[in-house]
């Protein structure tokens, strides 16, 4: 009679739990009040497990620049096929803020941590904090200075800086006028790739008429450093650029007073809009830095080291009061004679870096 209610079998059934004894629903109640522990229980078995994987904070200077977004997702990418996991906090560049980042890395007990300096000199302190909590520590691209940190990972920096001055040199036959633009002063790599670049030089008539510097990497100095040089009715032969980010800025000065082309430019970090500037004549060269053997190398470390390996490297760096083994990575110069060789397929795709030139 009850199926007869509006043809609802809601309804129906809601009839028949009424109908029940208070026994048997006590009962009914009971199994699914221990069915839903067991499965609680599962979850948190699961968190357990997870837990013992190895643990890596990864601490970053920013994400402006176009590579460290790239060197970001490949380190995550294969630490997690290592079966680690990996916990990625951004500084925005400000110092104060990586500390407390580190600090907090240290707090959640982290096996290794892994940190791009804001500044090389300004994390000493929190670095030997790591260190006697037990925490393995990688500098990652950029040196810190008169830190214990475990290993240094990075490209030979001052390759990186003579690969420029060789190629500037080549191409303005030993003479001419220079103007340098260099990353931020608290980078130690700018020293290395500044001192690269000025020995290149050595022995020639090119002389660097004027150097500055960007600091945070702030890429607009570029532009109204090269504008304040024209601004005196001086133009250079070439500029040289801290990375492809600054040169970025540099050429869009140079277009703003017909200049584009007419001056050599080079950069660093093979930025897909710098190698389109390469194939289109408006950047002389780059220096291109495999950022997946970087981070792929950084990220097997890693993990290594957190397991107890200690691995080896061919050098080491003085950082003024440590040798620290360092894991030596070779650049290479791109310009528009081996672009396809070097970078296509590899880094970017034909059909974007040739965008502007293809029919």
């Amino acid at each position: 009679m009850s199926e007869e209610i509006d043809g609802r079998p809601g309804i129906v059934m809601r009839k028949k739990w009424k109908e029940l004894p208070l026994i048997l629903l006590l009962l009914i109640l009971t199994a699914v009040s221990v069915m839903g522990c067991g499965q609680a229980a599962g979850e948190n078995d699961v968190e357990e497990e997870e837990s013992d994987a190895v643990q890596i904070g990864f601490s970053m200077d920013s994400f402006l620049i176009e590579r460290w977004q790239r060197d970001r997702d490949i380190f995550v990418s294969k630490a997690q096929e290592l079966g680690a996991e990996v916990n990625v906090q951004n500084a925005n560049g400000e110092v104060s803020k990586q500390i407390s980042q580190i600090e907090y890395f240290i707090e959640k007990e982290m096996d290794v941590i892994v940190i791009v300096a804001i500044d090389g000199e300004t994390l000493t302190e929190v670095v030997e904090k790591a260190k006697k909590a037990g925490i393995k520590v990688i500098a990652y691209d950029r040196l810190i200075l008169n830190a214990d940190v475990d290993i240094y990972i990075s490209f030979d920096n001052e390759k990186v800086g003579t690969l420029m001055g060789e190629y500037l040199r080549k191409a303005l036959g030993d003479e001419g006028t220079i103007i340098c633009i260099n990353g931020s002063p608290v980078d130690n790599n700018v020293t290395f790739v500044s001192g690269g670049f000025e020995k290149a030089l050595e022995g020639s008539d090119i002389r660097i008429d004027r150097v500055g510097y960007a600091d945070n990497w702030l890429a607009e100095v570029g532009f109204d450093f090269v504008s304040s040089y024209l601004a005196e009715e001086k133009v250079p032969d070439a500029v040289m650029c801290g990375n492809d980010d600054i040169a970025t800025q540099v050429v869009k000065a140079l277009s703003e007073n017909r200049l584009a082309g007419q001056v050599y430019v080079t950069g660093q970090d093979a930025d897909l809009v710098a190698c389109q500037r390469i194939v289109e004549g408006t950047q002389y060269m780059t220096v291109y830095k495999p950022l997946e053997l970087l981070a792929q190398s950084a990220a097997e470390i890693a993990v290594a080291m957190a397991e107890g390996e200690v691995p080896e490297t061919g050098a080491t760096i003085y950082n003024g009061s440590y040798d620290v083994p360092f894991e030596k990575l070779e650049p290479v110069a791109v310009t528009k004679e081996n672009m396809d060789e070097v970078i296509i397929g590899k880094y970017h795709q034909k059909s974007d870096v040739y965008l502007n030139v293809q029919g």
